[in-house]
C-alpha cells in the first residue's frame, strides 16, 4: 500500500507526497545545490536522515536534548510594536522595550538587538541621538547581549531617494563606466555613515552591531558592509558584530569589486564567510533562497547541502538565516511550524549550524 505524507511547498501549501516522491526531491534539491554552489555532495546516509525527517508525521519536530543551538534576530522587536497585522499576530502594539524583554524571557532568544522601524543605516543616522538614548535605557533592563541593527541598503543612496545615479538605470543605457562610478561613491557614502553610527552607539557603551540584509543592492553594498565592520572592529575589538546576508549569491551589479583581493560578485555562501571572517565578523548569517514552485524537501536539502560547505569553512559561528523564504523556510508571512521545526532539525543535524 502506498502512504502519502503530509508535507508542504515552497510557498507553504500543503501537499501528500509518497515517501519516493519525498526522497527523488531530496535528491534533486541536493544536487541543485551543489551544481550552483560547486559544493561537494550529501551522504547517502544524510540523504535518508533528512527524509526520515521530513516524512515524520509528528505535529512539532525537534532536535535531541544536547544539541541545542543560538538563537539571533534581526530587526529585533519590530514585529510587536510595527505592522502588527502584516506579521500575522493579531496582538495589540507594544514597544520595543516590551518586546525586547518578551523574546528574552517569553521566547527564550540568547541575543537581541535594537531595531528603529526604517531598518537600514540612511535613516538610523538621522535618529542616532534618540537611539542611544533608547539603548542606555533598555541595556539597564535586559539580561542577554543587547546590540544595535540595520540593514546597510545601499539602494537608499541611489536616485529617487538618495544622491547618485541608479546603477541599473545607467547600464540600460550602456553606461557601464558612469555605473561603476555611481557604485563606488554610494559605497562610500555608506561606509562613512556606517562609521558614524557605530561611533555613536560606542559612546553608550552598546555591545555591538547587526549587519542584516547585507549586499541586497549587489556586490558594492556587501564591499561597504565589509569595510564598515572592519572599521567597527578596529573601533572595538570587543563588540559582538554579525553580518547576515541578503542572498545566497551575491549579485555583480558593479562587476569588479574586491576585497581581500577576491570578486565579491557571484560568491556563494562558502566563500562569503571568509570575507567576513577576514573584515572581523563574530558571527556570519547564511542564507539560502527558497524556491516557491519546489517543495520543502527539495528546498532544505538544497540550504542543507550549500550551508554545510559553508559551516566547514567557517572559522566563526554560522547561524543559518530561517525566516520566510531562506534556509528551507516556506516563502509565506507566517512560516508553519510543522516546518520550522523540520528545518531547523535538518541543518543542525546535516550542515552542523552554530544557530539559527
Amino acid at each position: 500500500m502506498v502512504v502519502d505524507y503530509v508535507t508542504r511547498m515552497g510557498d507553504g501549501r500543503r501537499v501528500r507526497l509518497t515517501k519516493e516522491q519525498i526522497m527523488s526531491d531530496i535528491v534533486a534539491g541536493m544536487s541543485d545545490g551543489v551544481d550552483a554552489a560547486c559544493v561537494p555532495e550529501l551522504s547517502q546516509d544524510e540523504l535518508d536522515h533528512i527524509c526520515e525527517v521530513v516524512c515524520d508525521q509528528s505535529k512539532i519536530t525537534s532536535i535531541e536534548a544536547g544539541k541545542e543551538v543560538v538563537l539571533s534576530k534581526d530587526a529585533g522587536a519590530i514585529k510587536f510594536n510595527q505592522d502588527n497585522g502584516g506579521s500575522g499576530n493579531a496582538m495589540p502594539c507594544m514597544g520595543r522595550l516590551e518586546g525586547i524583554l518578551v523574546y528574552e524571557r517569553a521566547f527564550g532568544f540568547d541575543s537581541m538587538e535594537l531595531a528603529w522601524m526604517d531598518y537600514s543605516v540612511k535613516p538610523v543616522k538621522s535618529i542616532i541621538n534618540c537611539e542611544t538614548a533608547n539603548y542606555e535605557q533598555m541595556a539597564l533592563m535586559t539580561t542577554i547581549p543587547l546590540i544595535m541593527g540595520a540593514m546597510p541598503n545601499l539602494g537608499l543612496y541611489y536616485a529617487p531617494d538618495g544622491p547618485h545615479p541608479n546603477p541599473t538605470d545607467l547600464m540600460r543605457e550602456f553606461k557601464i563606466e558612469e555605473s561603476m562610478a555611481s557604485s563606488e561613491a554610494a559605497a562610500e557614502q555608506l561606509i562613512k555613515d556606517i562609521h558614524y553610527t557605530c561611533q555613536e552607539i560606542e559612546k553608550v557603551g552598546c555591545e555591538g552591531y547587526n549587519f542584516d540584509t547585507v549586499a541586497s543592492a549587489g556586490d558594492a553594498e556587501f564591499y561597504a558592509t565589509l569595510k564598515g565592520i572592519e572599521d567597527y572592529r578596529k573601533m572595538n575589538p570587543n563588540a559582538y558584530i554579525e553580518c547576515g546576508m541578503s542572498a545566497e549569491n551575491v549579485l555583480g551589479i558593479h562587476g569588479q569589486m574586491e576585497y581581500d583581493g577576491k570578486i565579491l560578485g557571484g560568491m556563494y555562501p562558502h566563500e562569503q564567510v571568509k570575507v567576513v571572517e577576514k573584515a572581523g565578523a563574530n558571527i556570519f548569517g547564511a542564507v539560502v533562497n527558497t524556491n516557491t514552485s519546489k517543495s520543502f524537501a527539495w528546498n532544505v536539502a538544497r540550504s542543507a547541502v550549500i550551508t554545510k560547505e559553508c559551516v566547514k569553512t567557517a572559522k566563526i559561528p554560522v547561524h543559518a538565516n530561517m525566516g520566510m523564504g531562506v534556509g528551507g523556510i516556506p516563502m509565506c508571512e507566517l512560516p508553519p511550524v510543522d516546518i520550522t521545526g523540520r528545518a531547523a532539525k535538518i541543518l543542525i543535524d546535516i550542515a552542523n549550524i552554530d544557530g539559527i
